[in-house]
């Protein structure tokens, strides 16, 4: 099976992305890794657990740590039985390049280490976390942000916690490839409320455009288009959080046409701007 990069943005208004599935998506049973840890959450059923060089099934649910770049398939694969999966993605300096460094965290610091050989946890911390975990998607940002460190050191401390020794590395290409996918990413970061074209682009990845075309759509399902406009309005999404009128978001992120701005969040989020900044307000 080909291992594939998953890019993966914050969800709107977060430092990191928390998602909901009840049903499996076909792009998603994938050979997959990333740069960010996740922490997957299956309340019931069996299925198989494929993370590394690590190959079991689990039953009764799951409740999984991965740390950053450890290939793994999707849990939706070979799993028996209804489909509810909670997943939750951030990277290491979700909080601040050091963040974890503080002397409170060494506990936390301490997980996400283990991680990286991907951790399992047995049915007692499984119906702790859980339903926390679970929770967490219907909370506003600050208690969600809080609860998640609660979560974090919950993990830290739990008895039942199995390192799954799955670390089997990425190849020379694949971080080569991983690499040049980061300058991109940096390069939207910090130039999003900028123009930002495919020349230059592909003058940065040192590819033809043509060549970068297809490396981008390749490497992230997405055009250079589509992966600037999810960027801008995830940024869109915090200035509206802190009250910042609709028309001041959007020429913050680079949008020139106010009804472009609208029509494009719309898309990305299912809300009108103002009906998302109202929401935030309550």
């Amino acid at each position: 099976m080909k291992l594939e990069f998953e890019p993966i943005q914050p969800t709107p208004g977060s430092s990191f992305t928390l998602r909901y599935y009840t049903q499996a998506r076909d792009r998603d049973i994938s050979w997959h890794y990333h740069p960010e840890y996740e922490l997957v959450y299956i309340p019931t059923g069996s299925g198989r657990r494929h993370i590394g060089q690590h190959v079991s099934r689990y039953v009764g649910g799951e409740l999984v740590f991965m740390g950053p770049n450890l290939p793994h398939l999707s849990f939706s694969y070979e799993k028996d039985g209804s489909f509810e999966q909670v997943v939750l993605q951030l990277r290491e300096d979700f909080m601040g390049e050091h963040f974890l460094q503080k002397p409170e965290l060494a506990a936390v610091q301490h997980l996400f280490q283990r991680s990286r050989q991907g951790l399992a946890f047995g049915p007692g911390t499984r119906a702790a976390v859980g339903p926390a975990l679970r929770a967490m998607l219907a909370q506003p940002a600050p208690t969600r942000l809080l609860t998640l460190l609660q979560l974090l050191y919950q993990l830290a401390e739990a008895p039942d916690a199995t390192e799954l020794h799955a670390d089997m590395g990425l190849s020379a290409l694949q971080v080569r490839e991983q690499q040049r996918l980061k300058q991109v990413y940096e390069h939207i970061e910090q130039h999003y409320a900028e123009p930002v074209t495919v020349q230059e682009m592909a003058d940065l990845t040192f590819l033809t455009v043509p060549a970068f075309c297809r490396y981008i759509k390749k490497m992230t399902g997405q055009t250079l288009t589509a992966l600037l406009q999810e960027y801008r309005i995830s940024q869109a999404s915090l200035l509206l959080l802190q009250g910042r009128p609709v028309a001041e978001a959007s020429f913050a992120t680079g949008f020139n046409n106010l009804s472009h701005f609208n029509r494009t969040f719309r898309k990305f989020t299912g809300q009108r701007p103002s009906e998302y900044r109202r929401q935030a307000a309550a």
